[in-house]
């Protein structure tokens, strides 16, 4: 058993580019948290988060200034640091699952939010999370992800891709010229965002108005070019609502508009696209669907999965390594795909995620993997940020035309995610 004998914790906050909006809100900064765990042993891991108070509970962001969304934040890290020096345990995934529950509580005492969502206290827990992993393999001689993964895990992450498509985010207010720019550059997998609030009202019948109207622009930019990676040769969209759509009646408005315009078939997934709470079989919408927020937890995403979800959103930055590796297990056993999606992170992180989005099986009418990462269109420091990278100057960290090259020297140094980034070491020593 691995006991904790000291930690300690600190952030730093990053500003971005513009306002970056979704939900309804707008985030200005994204703050970056960085924890150290060391056990009895000797041993040390270090771990960051990204948080995102927005995402994971818009009611806490909206309902509080921003620095104070994100303090409330930073104190359910820093609570589940003082509990975990008072639990031993053999592996990470035993770790979290004692820390959630008390993490939950702490964070619906202290937000005044008895209905705080999961993914809040999840979020604030990826640090510990990701230094406990370091420090587990550590205290183990693990040296690499594939035998960090717990084995019965392993089958839903066998795969070993050579590249990934590298996804880069189209937020409501990147304008079109951007977005040819960036097909022009070599992406060739959009995800836009969809769901806005025009005149901030709230009226679904403005925000359907406005969706058909950007589909369209998108669609008139992207639809004659042809991509050696997908099965159809086309550039696939990838649509993310937050949640933002009431009812199945107002997306298949969108989507029979999308039929009309010849933009269906391109539609690869459409991301959370109702309220969490509203719970309706889905297996008639003609496009797959696919939960992120929702699938807080592996018990989660079967619920999502029985009611006729066809992919699983997986966020090891932004819901656990730990909670992760369980929902990826959770979704292979019943053969539905699963993809990796960002959370404005900073470069280290990436490499957190692309370490599973590189063993994932392709999504259908895809020829490679995925990778959703958005940080060098809104860090207004990322090429500092990317600086603090232990395997800064890897070529796999960088995008060449819309493609990470995950190469063996990647797999061999797992993306340098179990070597801690003197940078960050300095915040916590």
């Amino acid at each position: 058993m691995i006991s904790i004998s000291r930690t300690r914790s600190n952030f730093e906050r990053e500003p971005l580019t513009a306002p970056f909006g979704f939900k309804g809100g707008y985030l200005s900064e994204i703050w970056q948290s960085t924890v150290l765990m060391e056990s009895t042993s000797g041993h040390m891991g270090l771990g960051l988060g990204t948080q995102s108070t927005l995402w994971s509970d818009a009611q806490v962001f909206l309902g509080n200034d921003e620095a104070a969304g994100n303090s409330l934040m930073y104190l359910l890290t820093a609570y589940a640091l003082r509990e975990a020096q008072e639990i031993p345990f053999a592996n990470p995934i035993e770790l979290l699952e004692r820390l959630l529950p008390l993490t939950y509580k702490y964070g619906q005492r202290i937000t005044g939010n008895r209905d705080l969502r999961l993914t809040f206290a999840l979020n604030a827990l990826v640090a510990l999370d990701n230094a406990a992993w370091q420090l587990y393999c550590r205290e183990t001689g693990i040296s690499g992800f594939d035998d960090m993964v717990p084995e019965e895990i392993r089958p839903a992450l066998s795969y070993r891709h050579t590249e990934l498509a590298s996804i880069p985010l189209m937020s409501y207010g990147v304008p079109l010229e951007d977005i040819t720019g960036a097909m022009d550059d070599g992406y060739f997998f959009l995800k836009i965002k969809i769901g806005s609030d025009p005149d901030k009202d709230g009226d679904q019948e403005k925000m359907l108005q406005w969706d058909k109207e950007r589909l369209t622009a998108i669609h008139a930019a992207a639809g004659s070019r042809e991509i050696p990676y997908t099965e159809d040769g086309h550039i696939p969209y990838y649509l993310d609502a937050n949640g933002r759509y009431q009812d199945k009646d107002t997306l298949m408005r969108l989507l029979d508009h999308a039929e009309k315009i010849g933009a269906l078939e391109r539609i690869m997934i459409v991301e959370e696209p109702f309220p969490e709470d509203y719970r309706v079989d889905v297996s008639d919408i003609p496009a797959r669907l696919a939960a992120d927020e929702s699938a807080h937890s592996d018990r989660d995403a079967l619920e999502r999965i029985e009611m006729g979800y066809g992919a699983i959103a997986l966020k090891p930055i932004a819901k656990t390594m730990s909670m992760s590796l369980k929902i990826a297990k959770i979704a292979h056993d019943r053969n539905i795909p699963c993809f990796c999606a960002d959370l404005t992170v900073n470069p280290i992180l990436v490499d957190w995620n692309k370490n599973v989005a590189a063993r994932l099986a392709p999504l259908p009418g895809m020829k490679i993997g995925v990778l959703e990462t958005n940080g060098h269109q809104n860090y207004r420091n990322w090429e500092r940020m990317r600086s603090y990278h232990p395997c800064f100057g890897a070529s796999w960290t960088q995008t060449d035309r819309g493609l990470f090259k995950v190469d063996d020297d990647f797999y061999a140094r797992s993306g340098g995610i179990l070597e801690p980034s003197e940078h960050y070491l300095t915040l916590v020593r």
